[in-house]
């Protein structure tokens, strides 16, 4: 799985705008854009556990039980996950789609994520 630096820049700056967006009070562009971080930070344990719990908080700002339910599972598995070098390419981390389901990654990423 690629670690380079240019992933982890471009993981940063989605990480930074979903914060923007959240802290306007943006909560579907902030979820858009911690899909997006998602997808950059399956490799890095920390990073990808951090979009399911940014993920978690905007489930629960929106009373949205699935997503948090949803989440409380993927911080339990997914930094496990990236630490062994097990994670899904492409998956978005949200609720609405398996945890452990492969997705097509967005074509501006692609090359990051190779």
């Amino acid at each position: 799985m690629n670690r380079s630096p240019e992933r982890r820049a471009a993981y940063d700056a989605e990480a930074q705008a979903a914060r923007a967006a959240l802290e306007a009070g943006d909560l579907d562009g902030a979820f858009a854009r911690l899909e997006r971080a998602h997808v950059l930070g399956q490799p890095w344990a920390a990073p990808h556990s951090w979009t399911h719990w940014m993920m978690l908080r905007i489930g629960w700002r929106r009373r949205d039980g699935r997503e948090v339910a949803g989440q409380l599972l993927r911080l339990a598995l997914g930094g496990v996950f990236s630490w062994v070098g097990w994670v899904p390419a492409g998956n978005t981390g949200g609720a609405n789609v398996s945890p452990i389901r492969p997705m097509p990654i967005p074509t501006d990423l692609a090359d990051l994520c190779r």
